[in-house]
């Protein structure tokens, strides 16, 4: 894989030309930034950004006066490759809160192994209705630590508005789902992107989430789309390397709370 090139076309479809992640929200572009404004409930945040010293700091200061107006937080989605140099340290001086680093992972959908090997006694259930998407916001919770409210209301709204966009999969082991991922399909580009993936703690180390990459590799290759990326974190970079994703950039979310 051409790393520069993919970045490049990483960069052009997924961020300058990207399409809105929630059915409610709207993608804008102002001046040499590109944001997404939702409703409450929906992701708010600045998608891309192509700014220069001299106005970096005006450009963050009209982002925060805009949000503010909504009266909602916001997120700035920082990449490694973003200028100015230090933007970050300018985010952090505007009142913005970095959280963990992430690695931006892709991988030739071609080049996957898509054989679906689960353990004795496990099998993967499709999600197409509100009830396989309480499964995931359960899996979620247990998985991460963390209120699974919000990804239920955004996974409902993406069933019920734009069903042809998402794909979403629980492990099940007899009765209990163990595992849950999900892969949005973003029409007009070449990549499909993977999220979630949480195992639940006694379940970990088995290959459940290995499967769960493969599962969805067939169906993005079934698609038509040519790439597989995903924000990693620390958990998931190595097995992502072994499966043969290559890191492309990392990425840190700078939030802005009112």
């Amino acid at each position: 894989m051409d790393h520069d090139a993919v970045l490049t076309l990483f960069d052009h479809q997924m961020r300058r030309r990207t399409r809105a992640d929630d059915p409610g929200a709207r993608i804008e572009r102002v001046g040499d930034v590109v944001r997404q404004v939702g409703a409450d409930g929906d992701w708010n945040g600045i998608v891309w950004s192509g700014l220069h010293p001299a106005t970096a700091d005006a450009a963050i200061a009209g982002q925060v006066r805009y949000f503010a107006s909504l009266g909602r937080d916001f997120e700035w989605k920082l990449y490694a490759y973003d200028r100015p140099d230090d933007l970050g340290a300018r985010l952090r001086a505007a009142g913005f809160t970095p959280e963990p680093e992430e690695t931006v992972m892709v991988a030739e959908i071609g080049d996957l192994p898509t054989a679906v090997d689960l353990p004795e006694g496990v099998r993967l259930q499709p999600v197409t209705d509100p009830a396989g998407v309480d499964l995931i916001a359960d899996v979620h919770e247990q998985a991460f630590g963390m209120s699974g409210a919000r990804l239920r209301e955004q996974l409902l709204a993406q069933l019920a508005q734009t069903p042809d966009r998402v794909s979403m999969t629980v492990a099940i082991a007899g009765d209990l789902p163990v595992c849950s991922a999900r892969m949005e399909l973003h029409p007009g580009t070449e990549f499909a992107s993977l999220w979630g993936g949480g195992t639940l703690a006694a379940w970990r180390g088995r290959g459940i989430y290995r499967a769960l990459i493969a599962h969805r590799a067939r169906i993005a290759a079934a698609s038509g789309y040519r790439y597989l990326q995903v924000d990693a974190s620390s958990q998931s970079r190595p097995i992502l390397r072994r499966l043969g994703f290559a890191p492309l950039s990392t990425t840190t979310p700078y939030v802005y709370q009112l």
